[in-house]
């Protein structure tokens, strides 16, 4: 049986003193992912949600972190396990479920499905299945806010598994050629699909790949929100000024399969229990608690609040339509006016 060995991160142990309303949003956030993606879970069960489902519960500090550290016009791109990052970008959530439900008033129109949401109003750009096809992307995507002189970067999210794709180092050598402002973040779960980082290279400390272009990089405890805002916001600034990318390496774990059809046996309970013990949303939690930020009675109306949204969301689904068949050809190109499709 595979599995991970202890990951030392050299971030900071120290953390900064962040304000009410930046532990409140968090805790929001980061609160509405998990019960989003528990229910979410409960509904693939019960096949109103079909297809693949990659969930993020574990992992919420990674996208809570970031988006709180970063700017408005600052862009965002990331692999499959994508529900949680428009939520936390401000996309309404009933359109995400609607999206699962493959409902025409979903966020991809009811044609994504799980692995392909796209809100361009929140300047997310999926939401990709290939596993590394967003790395160029997200260069890509980087590069035009190069070009066009704007203040803006794009924060480019893959899995440890995708570091294992030609794209990803071709990504990083033309970014870095040419210093393009973007932050790639590898989020280190511990496990390709089933299979742990330490049976799949003798690379085990991921950022050091980015080293290898001579791309500032660094490990991030990443089940600590705290600590991902503080890295990102460190890492936006050299960016901004135009000195290139760089390459994070959040350390994070998901305590669900890499799938809904993954049972997950491949590591100990005792490995996901002690994950559990450093669980981001309670710390979070505890952190409101001890400042006295709120209450326990406000913590919990907070709780209720976001499951009646979970429960308004899962109706939004429910009552909406599924897209037309006439639909089928549409949003395919750029433009829709390609009549010799249809000949």
């Amino acid at each position: 049986m595979a599995t991970t060995t202890k990951r030392k991160s050299k971030a900071s142990a120290s953390k900064d003193t962040f304000s009410k309303e930046t532990y409140l949003g968090w805790f929001e956030s980061m609160l509405l992912m998990r019960r989003f993606e528990e229910k979410a879970g409960q509904l693939y069960g019960q096949q109103k949600i079909k297809g693949f489902c990659h969930l993020y519960i574990g992992q919420e500090a990674c996208i809570a972190g970031a988006v709180s550290a970063l700017q408005k016009g600052d862009k965002y791109i990331t692999a499959y396990r994508d529900h949680a990052h428009p939520i936390a970008l401000g996309s309404d959530p009933k359109t995400i479920m609607a999206e699962l439900f493959a409902k025409e008033t979903g966020i991809s129109k009811g044609k994504g499905g799980s692995m392909h949401m796209f809100d361009k109003e929140n300047n997310f750009f999926g939401g990709h299945g290939i596993v590394g096809g967003q790395i160029p992307l997200g260069a890509g995507i980087a590069f035009a806010e190069k070009y066009n002189k704007t203040d803006n970067l794009c924060m480019c999210y893959m899995g440890d598994g995708a570091v294992r794709q030609g794209a990803f180092h071709e990504a990083l050598n033309i970014a870095m050629t040419w210093k393009l402002p973007v932050i790639f973040v590898i989020e280190n779960n511990g496990y390709a699909m089933g299979t742990s980082v330490e049976r799949t290279s003798n690379v085990t400390e991921l950022y050091m790949l980015g080293e290898s272009y001579n791309m500032p990089s660094k490990p991030v405890d990443a089940m600590s929100v705290e600590e991902v805002h503080k890295a990102v916001a460190e890492a936006a600034v050299g960016v901004r000024k135009g000195e290139g990318p760089v390459l994070l390496e959040f350390r994070t774990y998901r305590y669900k399969g890499h799938s809904m059809s993954d049972p997950a046996k491949y590591r100990t309970k005792e490995e996901v229990e002690e994950y559990k013990h450093k669980d981001p949303i309670e710390q979070v939690r505890k952190s409101i608690l001890d400042n006295k930020f709120a209450s326990e009675a406000e913590m919990e109306e907070m709780e209720a609040k976001i499951k009646a949204k979970v429960a308004e969301c899962v109706k939004f689904a429910e009552e909406s339509n599924f897209p037309d068949a006439s639909e089928a050809l549409k949003d395919v190109y750029a433009q829709e006016d390609y009549p010799f499709i249809l000949d």
